[in-house]
């Protein structure tokens, strides 16, 4: 059947999504929340598979209305017309089955599912199943290369021919840790090639792209990411605008529902990145201990895995081990993280010194993987670079190439401070609970919400100190987050 286009002003559902009469979907025969396929005609046809919900005189029947999201990916017009049928049930579906039951699946398999996943062929919950299996029967090591590749080659590319390109990812789990905006700053300023895309917040308060987002522009699409390289040498952006990866972005928003991190699509998630950005040299920081996302025991063994992987596609990768048992720096939220940020790349200000001295590090090591430095002279070098003022220049050269965003930088209208009843020492801050508060006070949505952490752990608190101070947009959340600490207990003191 052939339908006219029609649009919504600003509709934008956050997936695809489209609309029809009542009397056409009857004459289709698709119900609400089933879907459908919609084709545009011509020589150069797409198609995508949506969702469609039905309504009454908002259609006509001779129309279909889509939302903002069909509209990019099909490049429709209004009065355009397009071929609408039902989908048909996806093969995928058969494959995820497989997969729940603990069959290890083919390349052929794993390539259809990725694809119908790019091409919305499955739904939500059919991805929440896939995402669920990988969770609990896992993956070897041949289905993770097919994972990789078939969500590499589901997507765009960015080809930098400079010999140093460099990036780093790090697995998470840590609250603060905003360690990228400082390396990336830092490996810029010395030479280095840095075409960074971040993710936002998963299981965490907040994620890179969240924290730029505060004050550069991170939806960016690849035609510019040249020009900003060519410009400044790096960039900061949210890697789900890029159509890179679009598999991953996809499955990313089901984790996020679900909140678990399979270690197959982890693996397969960082790598298919750093392949899509054309890093020759690249770094994975995998912080453990109690509270992380792995133990030490477990961190080896994601170690080997990436290493195996970095090997397997001709690539220069070095694998850090770094300490997880706490938050590092002292904001927990996009703004209260940027906060930190700025403070230690200013060196007229003083910022945290354990996110200093990682962000040092982790830059150190990647001086020294590409050979810009010899071996042993990376943290100096960094730390040179840093304390000059020119990691500082530099990030403010990236987030005005990138598009600054005019907003001052202000914390939560309603702000609480949680102080200790007695003198003490702090025996332990768990990141899980500490992130899950963070965001019962609204991040990462509410950027502006968060924690800021006064003391860290083996330090000593006089009775009547401040520990935490906790900042809300609304005084239900500032209920809920204070009800959080005292049932949950996220710090504990000896």
């Amino acid at each position: 059947m052939e339908l006219k286009v029609k649009f919504f002003k600003n509709w934008f559902a956050g997936v695809p999504v489209a609309m029809l009469d009542t009397s056409t979907a009857v004459k289709i025969g698709v119900h609400t929340q089933e879907r459908i396929l919609i084709r545009t005609l011509g020589k150069n046809s797409k198609q995508i598979s949506t969702i469609v919900d039905i309504v009454g005189k908002l259609v006509g029947d001779d129309e279909i209305v889509v939302s903002s999201e069909i509209k990019k990916i099909l490049s429709l017009k209004v009065g355009e017309k397009v071929e609408i049928s039902l989908t048909p049930a996806p093969v995928s579906m058969d494959y995820i089955k497989k997969k729940l039951n603990g069959t290890i699946l083919k390349k052929e398999e794993i390539y259809e599912i990725v694809r119908d996943i790019v091409n919305n062929s499955l739904s939500e919950s059919e991805i929440a199943l896939f995402v669920s299996a990988m969770y609990e029967k896992g993956m070897n090591f041949k289905e993770t290369i097919y994972l990789v590749k078939a969500i590499l080659e589901t997507g765009n590319k960015l080809i930098l021919k400079s010999k140093y390109v460099v990036d780093k990812h790090c697995i998470g789990g840590v609250a603060g840790n905003r360690t990228t905006p400082l390396v990336v700053s830092i490996c810029v300023a010395g030479g280095l090639i840095m075409p960074k895309s971040s993710s936002r917040a998963i299981t965490s308060a907040a994620g890179t792209a969240d924290v730029i987002e505060m004050v550069a522009n991170v939806d960016v699409n690849t035609k510019d990411l040249k020009k900003i390289i060519s410009r400044v040498g790096g960039f900061m952006v949210w890697g789900g605008g890029l159509g890179m990866v679009p598999a991953d972005s996809k499955i990313i928003y089901i984790e996020k529902q679900l909140k678990i991190d399979p270690e197959a699509q982890l693996l397969a998630s960082i790598m298919a990145k750093k392949l899509a950005m054309g890093a020759k040299y690249i770094l994975i920081d995998i912080p453990y201990g109690r509270g992380a996302k792995v133990s030490r025991q477990n961190a080896l063994k994601v170690k080997k895995k990436f290493e195996r992987l970095g090997k397997y596609f001709h690539k220069k990768m070095k694998v850090v081990l770094t300490d997880g048992s706490q938050p590092i720096g002292n904001g927990i939220g996009p703004a209260l993280e940027l906060i930190d940020v700025v403070k230690v790349l200013d060196p007229n200000a003083i910022g945290p010194g354990d996110l200093e001295d990682k962000s040092v590090f982790l830059a150190g090591q990647i001086f020294e993987l590409s050979g810009k430095v010899r071996k042993g002279q990376g943290e100096k070098f960094a730390r040179e670079i840093l304390k000059s003022g020119k990691a500082f220049k530099k990030f403010n050269e990236i987030v005005d190439a990138q598009g600054r965003v005019l907003k001052r930088i202000h914390l939560g209208e309603f702000k609480k401070d949680i102080f200790v009843k007695r003198t003490c020492i702090i025996e332990e801050i768990d990141n899980k609970k500490i992130n899950n508060m963070a965001r019962v006070a609204g991040c990462p949505v509410d950027k502006y919400s968060g924690l800021y952490l006064h003391k860290h752990v083996g330090e000593k608190l006089m009775k009547g100190e401040k520990i935490l101070t906790v900042y809300t947009d609304s005084k239900s959340r500032m209920k809920h987050a204070l009800k959080f600490y005292k049932k949950k207990k996220p710090v504990k003191f000896g």
